[in-house]
């Protein structure tokens, strides 16, 4: 039955490309409906009972989201005028962040103190560009010995001071929190323009929030264009062959194309782990043409025509690449288990690339070769060399490559024990990235 297939592939060999660029035209219309998530609570399942409890405790209280402003001064001192001054302006200007509900920082902390029979309540620091050497000193033993403060919004030493600015998102526009990012990290900018002897640093929930989907994309701008580049370097060599590059190329893209497609579709966002999909989708892919490729390859050079060639290069192909493709996705599926909605995600979207990519090289592959013309290096290639002499050498020395191996298993097998979980969110970036350096 396989046979007749592949030979119906072939005979209607325009057609079935024609089809298959149709097809893959339509899944990848999908992704349309994709956008990256920016909320920490996307890790949670929606029935996770720490996160409803989490919730729960936030409608009772207060909501947690926040943009928390460091401000450090160059020579040390927040309580110079000049530094509390920008404090002050930036505490003022703070209201204007969208979806602010509240604003804390030392100068407008409510500060009580008697006079005669009276209380008096008044922000702690006012027209601070005018401030006496008497009230500085007056404001800092406050500031230093207010427990809401210290260790708060002011360092023990007075040498750094925050602004935390609470937010409640309505949670209605993926655009939300980079809004409210955008908006705090040009607030940050405005004020060293003001004062060029302060630094400024954002950090917070939401500017974390904003991170992972912005470093993913950036993941994506760069790493995956460096590992297609890889690949087509990599292949060129192996296959020495321009049309079945082309051809591998065409199917490694189409597979990654329809898996974003489908995930649109389906309604699923991408988040940080599932930008990893398209990597694992393209490795498969290669994989997958290149078993069939070579052997096809390797026909024609024994003086078969292209038909025969491919035809058996299918079939002794179909088994190995059917199993590692559905034994792939299986495992792939099995992701499904996962509390972490992402990772669920990641899961059926690698299931889905690895399946696509398999009837792709099943199908558009075998008939795309049959209509480009293929050329087949005859040269013995130094790669070809090299691995015959491995497969020598493996054959002649397999008793104690075998147990050298099996010793190597166990001792990397004890190692296991070393390893630790965490989930530090901070640590998911490097330290080169801003955030992760403003709030380290």
């Amino acid at each position: 039955m396989s046979q007749a297939y592949f030979i119906w592939i072939l005979r209607h060999r325009w057609l079935v490309v024609i089809l298959s660029v149709i097809l893959i035209a339509l899944a990848a219309s999908g992704a349309r409906f994709l956008g990256f998530s920016n909320d920490y609570r996307m890790f949670f399942s929606e029935e996770n009972p720490q996160l409803l409890a989490f919730e729960a405790l936030q409608n009772t209280y207060t909501k947690t989201d926040n943009i928390l402003f460091v401000v450090s001064p160059r020579d040390g001192n927040v309580f110079t005028p000049k530094t509390l001054a920008t404090v002050e302006w930036l505490t003022k200007e703070s209201w204007q962040l969208p979806y602010s509900l509240r604003v804390d920082s030392i100068t407008n902390y409510q500060h009580t103190e008697a006079e005669e029979d009276d209380l008096l309540v008044a922000d702690l620091v006012e027209d601070a560009a005018n401030l006496t050497g008497e009230q500085l000193k007056k404001i800092r033993d406050v500031a230093l010995h207010e427990p809401l403060l210290r260790n708060r919004l002011i360092s023990p030493d007075g040498a750094h001071t925050g602004i935390n600015i609470t937010v409640q998102l309505p949670g209605k526009k993926l655009d939300e929190v980079p809004e409210v990012a955008d908006f705090a990290y040009k607030l940050a900018q405005r004020a060293m323009e003001q004062n060029p002897d302060v630094e400024v640093r954002v950090t917070g929930l939401v500017a974390m929030n904003a991170t992972f989907p912005k470093m993913a994309q950036n993941d994506m701008q760069t790493l995956y264009p460096l590992m297609l580049l890889i690949i087509l370097v990599t292949m060129a060599f192996m296959l020495r062959s321009i049309s079945g590059v082309v051809v591998s190329m065409l199917v490694l893209l189409m597979a990654v194309f329809a898996t974003l497609g489908l995930t649109g579709w389906l309604g699923m966002q991408m988040s940080p782990p599932t930008t990893s999909a398209p990597v694992m989708v393209m490795t498969l892919a290669v994989a997958d043409c290149i078993h069939i490729i070579v052997l096809f390859l390797q026909g024609l050079r024994k003086g078969e025509d292209k038909e025969t060639a491919m035809l058996e290069s299918l079939r002794l192909n179909l088994g190995p690449v059917f199993l590692t493709s559905i034994t792939t996705a299986i495992g792939f599926l099995s992701l499904n288990f996962s509390d972490a909605p992402p990772f669920r995600d990641l899961g059926n979207m690698a299931a889905m690339g690895v399946m696509v990519a398999f009837l792709l090289s099943l199908s558009f592959l075998p008939a795309l070769l049959m209509i480009l013309p293929v050329k087949a290096s005859t040269r013995h290639t130094r790669g070809q060399g090299a691995m015959e002499r491995l497969g020598d050498f493996v054959i002649r020395k397999r008793t104690p490559l075998f147990w050298g191996m099996a010793a190597l298993i166990v001792l990397l097998v004890s190692q296991v024990p070393r390893n630790h979980l965490n989930d530090e969110f901070i640590k998911y970036f490097s330290e080169n990235v801003p955030f992760r350096v403003d709030t380290d």
